[in-house]
This record gives structure tokens, sequence and C-alpha cells, in this order.
């Protein structure tokens, strides 16, 4: 392995396609062309020398190319290559190499654009000390230390410590807080020549702990138990952390017989006591495979810059642990970089790495990832994206746990209303404004070619939806074609009218009105405030690209990507866009809903209000069987299930025709 970190000096331009800097220096791009074609890490640095982000790549030239080039179309790489002046490389042998390297780099760096845990606190772990002679059990958030096996992350430190001392009422083991093993660990590590005959030392100058005293614990501290059959119970609790509940069960199980074969019954009492409390255990544990199934099922639930994960444990059919993490990106990166970027830090961190891992995303990476993860475990381990069943099932389970672990965060950190806030300020200085702003009013049009136009306008105060504001607009203007222009014309002097701008029910006037759509929307907007004699801020939102339009420049506004602002201008888009196609749907199919009872032989005017009385809705009438429609006074049973089969045929077709209109 070798590192190369001649390029890291200062360039002047901040544009990625100009990287050139004062004279004598060379551009990031001729830089690159420099770099080896062999596999190995890349550190992007910022004018500070600052590592911002960590990759790996199978050919390291090929790769730093396309940042450079922006060829990558990942959303982040042109806003972080704007603040790049530099980089290192490290070239390795392999790919898997490249892939260890990167997880310790960003481990050593914690780069503002890689995938991490949004804080960067230790987890809880429990940890056998497995280099001592008598190991013993802890709860640590420790960096991890050689010659002691990690069980976990977890998200609970009150389940990790619970863990701890119900697995202490099942296997005997020494606790690393106990006064009495630090200071027999202190006399050992002092006297090597003693561990032969450990447990003879010990007896003669140990005193016993309390609960070797009350005869819950293996009695080292006096000398109680040799090394054998320490290292046993060792292996007990290793193999009851990760999962092997039934190789523990067995073996209490026959220790049990033995000791009332050899009518050691009051030893064969304590360990039927043992095997009740794992009992005890699987009674609050619940079974998700009938069979003995061990995976872990990773499930991500995304905001616009912040994500959890959650981590169902299955270990021989049943849930032993629900972990949940909260992650520093969300839908500012891909779903794949995210799960990816995941997978590497949690696998990193724990020893219990199942035989079988769900994802809910295809993963490019997935056999790199599963030799690392296979070397780690010393046995083959499989990334999977189950599509159907029970593991599927489980993997949607998993996203809503992650949901839940998201909200919870964002409540307890305030970290929706301090982005709100950003969000608001950002779009102040973004469009020019004088002031945040507090109440947006955004207008949008749905119609099908012409047919059934109507407007919705939603409001978002203090940056939230304010749905007791809504209205919605049926269009007025006969149009034989989808017509935004006139459409959004006539829905804002409706809306801006003086009238309605006297009327309380439509709220105070907005501090920022948004159209839906790109220049023509933004200008049919701008003439009918106009006429109307109003200077209302206004800005207009293409739907494909995310430009905003404004009234002062030619050139859209392009908000950064995973900021705040554009997070916030798109929700609003967005719940315009919906509250829209619904009233568009419901007008549409209650026209088309109506024609149809109006084109069914027997049904006249008499019978479809009958029916539409009897039903009271057209979505309980599409629901209704032959029979239920026949319940209506005065429809034959013939007539009914004539009702039943062409409502069937629409339905049919109901599907194509929104997509249409869409």
């Amino acid at each position: 392995m070798s590192q190369h970190s001649d390029y890291s000096q200062d360039t002047r331009q901040s544009t990625p396609d100009s990287h050139l800097g004062s004279e004598g220096l060379v551009s990031i791009a001729e830089q690159v062309a420099h770099v080896p074609t062999r596999p190995g890490c890349y550190l992007w640095k910022d004018g500070k020398g600052e590592v911002i982000y960590v990759g790996k790549a199978k050919n390291l030239r090929a790769r730093m190319r396309q940042y450079v080039t922006l060829s990558d179309d990942r959303a982040k790489i042109p806003l972080m290559m704007q603040v790049v002046r530099g980089f290192d490389y490290v070239v390795v042998d392999n790919e898997h190499e490249a892939l260890v390297l990167e997880r310790n780099l960003i481990a050593q760096y914690h780069p503002y654009f890689n995938v991490d845990y949004k804080d960067d606190k230790s987890y809880p772990f429990i940890a056998i000390t497995e280099s001592d002679a008598y190991p013993a059990i802890k709860y640590t958030r420790e960096r991890h230390k050689k010659g002691t096996r990690y069980f976990g992350p977890y998200t609970d430190a009150r389940a990790a410590r619970e863990t701890i001392d119900t697995l202490r009422k099942v296997i005997p083991i020494c606790s690393a807080t106990c006064a009495e093993w630090k200071k027999a660990k202190r006399y050992l590590d002092s006297h090597p020549d003693d561990l032969a005959v450990a447990n003879l030392a010990l007896a003669k100058r140990g005193r016993p702990c309390f609960f070797s005293h009350v005869g819950l614990g293996p009695g080292v501290c006096v000398g109680a138990i040799d090394t054998a059959d320490y290292a046993r119970n060792v292996r007990q609790v290793e193999r009851f952390l990760s999962g092997k509940r039934s190789e523990v069960v067995e073996e209490l199980s026959d220790q049990m017989r033995e000791a009332s074969i050899d009518l050691e019954f009051e030893k064969a009492g304590r360990i039927k006591r043992r095997l009740e409390v794992i009992n005890g255990l699987e009674d609050h544990q619940q079974v998700v495979f009938s069979s003995s199934v061990d995976l872990d099922l990773v499930g991500v639930y995304r905001e616009e810059t912040i994500s959890a994960a959650c981590v169902f444990a299955v270990r021989e059919g049943l849930t032993v642990r629900s972990t949940e993490f909260i992650l520093n990106k969300g839908n500012d990166v891909g779903e794949e970089e995210l799960v990816e970027g995941f997978l590497k830090r949690y696998y990193d961190e724990t020893a219990d790495i199942p035989p079988e891992i769900d994802v809910e995303t295809e993963l490019e990476d997935a056999d790199l990832l599963e030799g690392w993860l296979s070397t780690k475990r010393g046995k083959s381990c499989r990334i999977h994206r189950p599509m159907r069943g029970n593991k599927r099932h489980l993997l949607e389970k998993a996203a809503q746990n992650a949901r839940f672990a998201l909200n919870r965060y964002m409540v307890r950190t305030g970290y929706a209303d301090d982005r709100t806030n950003k969000a608001l300020l950002q779009l102040e200085s973004a469009l020019a404004l004088d002031a945040p702003p507090l109440r947006i009013e955004c207008f949008d049009i749905s119609t099908l070619h012409g047919r059934f136009t109507v407007a919705s306008m939603i409001v978002f105060t203090n940056g939230r939806p304010d749905k007791g504001q809504y209205r919605r607009f049926k269009i007025r203007a006969e149009l034989d074609e989808a017509n935004d222009f006139v459409s959004m014309s006539e829905v804002l002097g409706r809306r801006y009218s003086p009238e309605r701008m006297a009327d309380e029910r439509f709220g105070s006037r907005p501090d920022l009105l948004v159209v839906d759509g790109g220049k023509p929307q933004l200008t049919a907007a701008i003439n009918q405030l106009e006429e109307l004699g109003l200077d209302i801020p206004v800005c207009g939102l293409a739907k494909s690209d995310e430009e905003v339009f404004v009234p002062w420049d030619e050139t859209p506004i392009v908000l950064p990507s995973g900021s705040a602002s554009l997070y916030l201008i798109k929700q609003v888009r967005d719940e315009s866009h919906r509250f829209a196609i619904t009233f568009h749907r419901e007008l549409r199919d209650k026209a088309m809903t109506v024609s149809v009872l109006d084109e069914i032989e027997g049904v006249g005017p008499k019978r479809k209000r009958a029916i539409m009385r009897h039903f009271g809705s057209l979505k309980k009438l599409r629901a209704a069987s032959p029979e239920e429609i026949a319940q209506v006074k005065g429809v034959p049973a013939q007539v009914a299930e004539n009702i039943w089969r062409e409502l069937r045929a629409w339905d049919a077709e109901r599907e194509s025709v929104a997509a249409k209109a869409e």
C-alpha cells in the first residue's frame, strides 16, 4: 500500500470546470490525469486542507475524473466540487483492501459529504474481555480494543444493561466492574507463571465478591472454578449473545441431566432455574420465522437532509434485537449510497454478522460488500433484496420503525423547527424578499385535455402546511385543450380580487406567491397581479429541474441541492399538486360514473336518483356487489347485474385515463 499526498495545494477559483490557481499551480483536472489507474481510495479536500469526502475505486483515475468532469450524476457532486481545492489518494492491491481502507479513513476524518451517523456519539456494546485468563462481561462505549469481543451496537442503553444482568443469571461469568475480579486480573497479569494453577493461586489470596458470596457468581475471586470450566461458560455467553440460544439450552439441559444422574440435585436445581430464565426471555420475543433463520433486516426512512436506519436482528427465527440509528444524509444522496454507507459503518463495528443481510435496494457493490462481510464473519454472508413474502413484510416494518425513530429524533432535537427557520431565511435571501416568507401561497392547475379543469390553492404558514386555509377552484373558462396560462390567470384573478382579499376566510396577504410551472405560468401570475394593482412577490417552480423562475432575471435560480430552502419549496409544490389532482379526480370520477349510469339499459333518471340516494357516494356504489345493488327499491336483478358489469369495465379503463391526466 502506498500513499500520495502531493496534490493538496491551494487553488483560488470555485467553479469545478476551471480549477486553475495562481501562476505555477496546476488545475485539479490536470492533477487527476496523473493519478494511477490502480485500486485505492481518494480523499477530496477543501481550501483549508480538511477532508470533505472519501471514496474507493477499482480505477482511481477513471473514478476521480468523473468528479472533475461532473459526469457523476449524483446531486451532491456539483456542490461538493465547488469547494474542492485538492486531494490525496492511497493505492492498494485490490478492491477488498480499498473497501476496508475507505471505512477506516471515514472513521478517522468524518468527512462532511460521506454517509455517517448524525451525531458522532459512541453507541453501547456488550463486550467480553477474551484476552484475560478469566474473561469478564461489561457494558461499554469504548473504542474497540484488541483482545476484546464486542456485541452490538445497542441504541437502548438500558436494554444492553438488562441483557448483561439476565445473562449473568443464566451463565455464571464475572463482571468487569467487580473490584475482586479486577484484583484477580492484576495478580494474574503480574504473575504469568501462576496461570496454569490460577484457581489454586487465587484460592490462597482472594476473598469472595458479593455475587460469589450469594451463589450467583462463578467464584473466580476465591478459586472456585478453573480456567477450563470458566472458558466453557464464556463460550456459552458468546453463543447466547450471537443468538445461538438453542445450543446454550441444549448444553445446559445436558448438564442438568448429568447432575441429576450424579445425585447433585442442588446443582441440577440451579441449572433448571437458568433454563427457566431463558424460556422467559423467549416468551417476550416475537417469532417471525417458523424455521431457525439467522439474518439482519435493514430498513431506511429518508427526509431531505437526514435519515434513519433500523436493523432487525433475527436469530433462530426470533427477533432478538431492534436498533435504530440517525444518519447525516437523506434524499440529498441516492438510496444505494445511503444504504451502502450505513452497512459499512454498522458492520465495521459489530462482530455479530449473520449469514444473510436483507436490504430494500439493489447495491452495485454487493459482491464486494459480501466478500468483506464474509471475511469478517469467517463464513459466507450474502446481501439479499427480498421482493415478497415474510422477509419483505419485515423489511417494511423495519423501514416503519426507522421512520418513527427519525420523527422522535426530530421532535427531541427541534431539528424540524431549525430546518424550517433556515429554509425561510434562505428563501428570503435567494428570492430577494424584504422579509422571510411566513405565509406562502401556491397554485397548481390540473386538467384532462381541457376537461374537468381545476386549480388548487395551498398555504404554508411559518413553513408548515396550513390546511384550514386550503382552497380549490373550478375553472370557468371554456377550454378546448389544456391552457395553464388562461387557467392560472383566472384563478389568481378570483383569489386576489378585492372581495376575496377582504374576506377573512381567505386569510392575510401572502409574503410569497408560488405558481407550479415555468416561465408561462409566472408570466400569467405577474400580468394578473399587475391588473389588480397588487405588489406580491411571486416565483415559478419548474416541475423537472427544480428551477425557480423570478420576474427580474431570465436565468432561473437553482437552490442548492440538499438545502433546507429547496426541501421547503418542493414540499410546497408537491402539496399543491396533490391537492389539485385530488379535486380533479373527484370531478372526473363523478361525471364519468354518472355518465356510465346514463348509458346502462334500464337505468333512467328516477332509478339513477334512487341508486345514488341509497349508496350515498359513488365510491360505495362502485364497491357494491350485484346483490347489494339489487336491494335498491325499484332496481331489478338483471339491471343490477348490468350496472355492476358496466362499472367493472369502467374501472378497468380508469387507471389509464388517470395516467394521461397526470
